[in-house]
């Protein structure tokens, strides 16, 4: 049967295992084709009752009496979040704070974890907030920031980082390398253990990003030898807008590196109050303050949604949803004036692909506005679209494909006109 035709991406929902998670969550218009799980996951509806309960039960009830089981949590829902899609043993994932926030903590403990090396390593694809931060710590420390060019005209097919694009800027002078597992635009997949391997031969760490990865694909932290990483918990991970994020520590490293926010509850002896700081040996000791119990709730939902699925089970969901993706942007999207930006390859590429268009912008809200499809738009003139394996179906897909061949066929895009929101 042609992908083309309706009942294939029918017959593909009935034979998902994961299908019956999409009535486990919230979908208030049954029209609307989702296909922006990437940037903020659908909720899921037990987090009201879970949420409510709490309120209730826990915070109304116990009020500071609370903190007696509260105080781990970030360590108890980090462990959640690692052996559910890091593939982390425990004592090794912390929940806390927000990706940002985390990331600027690993490269602080990185660079002090590495004196006297003045060079830091990222690329121009990167997520904007990781490169404002290197830049940040360049420009305080009087460090050598080195951008790989891995956007137009550079050597980087799709964005994606090999140890190849590497071998020219790693030298003995470098502290650490920092990328992503998954690009946020190109949805391009980096290799972690070959990266991570040929960056430590040199003595350096390597930090990566998951934020585009987490709940979507496998990433096997600790058989691949990962030093440091962080993530968001909103995305594929379900878990709500402003949801916790994470950082992973791998215990080889966690006794030689020192965060640069030394908060209380990294206190070896939290309760003592005492003068001076003495760092908790364990994954606590990257811990700040005062964790976001209420968000810990919304997280602890999703990922145990997450692991009843399995992370292999989601992978692979992906892998079908973005290859009927390509096939249908093949055979309706490419003579409409469409680029496929993302590897046809499976195994390069995550739960998200991405299309260019020289109106992409105009599309994309027209997209909202006439189809009911939703996707986002990133510059330059790129739509990102992608299949949440637990909410979305397979004919979601599809149809979200058909409307935007039929927005785009028949110019009907043109009708808009774009407004002066930040949101894109």
């Amino acid at each position: 049967m042609s992908v083309t035709d309706r009942q294939y991406a029918l017959d593909l929902d009935s034979k998902d295992p994961l299908a019956h998670y999409r009535d486990q969550f919230v979908i208030s218009d049954s029209n609307v084709c989702y296909l922006d799980g990437n940037s903020l996951g659908r909720m899921p509806k037990k987090t009201a009752d879970v949420v409510h309960n709490f309120l209730l039960n826990e915070w109304g009830a116990e009020v500071v009496d609370g903190w007696a089981h509260w105080i781990d949590e970030a360590q108890t829902t980090g462990d959640l979040i690692g052996r559910t899609t890091l593939g982390a043993a425990a004592g090794q994932t912390l929940c806390c704070d927000t990706t940002s926030v985390n990331f600027y903590q690993l490269v602080g403990a990185a660079l002090n974890a590495r004196p006297g090396r003045k060079t830091i390593i990222i690329d121009a694809a990167n997520f904007p907030t990781d490169r404002y931060v290197v830049q940040g710590y360049a420009e305080k420390f009087g460090l050598n920031l080195v951008t790989l060019n891995n956007e137009e005209g550079g050597k980087a097919e799709y964005e994606r980082i090999t140890p190849a694009l590497l071998e020219s800027v790693m030298t003995d002078d470098v502290a650490l390398v920092c990328l992503t597992v998954i690009q946020y635009r190109s949805g391009a997949r980096n290799d972690i253990k070959a990266i991570t391997d040929y960056v430590r031969t040199f003595g350096a760490l390597t930090i990566w990003d998951a934020s585009h990865s987490a709940g979507s694909i496998a990433m096997d932290f600790d058989a691949n030898g990962v030093d440091l990483a962080v993530g968001c918990t909103y995305k594929y991970g379900n878990s709500g807008p402003g949801a916790p994020g994470w950082l992973y520590v791998n215990k080889r490293v966690q006794s030689e590196l020192r965060v640069p926010i030394q908060g209380w509850f990294a206190q070896s002896d939290q309760f003592e109050m005492g003068p001076d700081f003495e760092r908790a040996q364990d994954i606590r000791g990257f811990h700040i303050a005062t964790p976001p119990i209420l968000g810990f709730r919304t997280v602890q939902t999703a990922f145990s949604m997450i692991e009843e699925a399995t992370i292999t089970a989601l992978e692979e969901k992906c892998r079908i949803g973005t290859q009927m993706m390509i096939e249908l942007f093949d055979a309706w999207l490419a003579e409409l004036g469409f680029t496929l930006m993302t590897p046809r390859q499976a195994e390069l590429r995550g739960g998200h692909i991405t299309i260019y268009h020289p109106e992409a912008k105009r599309i994309a809200v027209a997209m909202r506005k006439f189809a009911l499809v939703f996707p986002d738009f990133r510059q330059p003139n790129q739509i990102r679209l992608a299949i949440s394996p637990l909410p979305t179906s397979y004919v979601e897909v599809w149809d979200g494909f058909q409307r935007i061949r039929d927005l785009v066929s028949s110019k009907q895009y043109e009708k808009v006109e774009l407004d002066k929101s930040r949101v894109t």
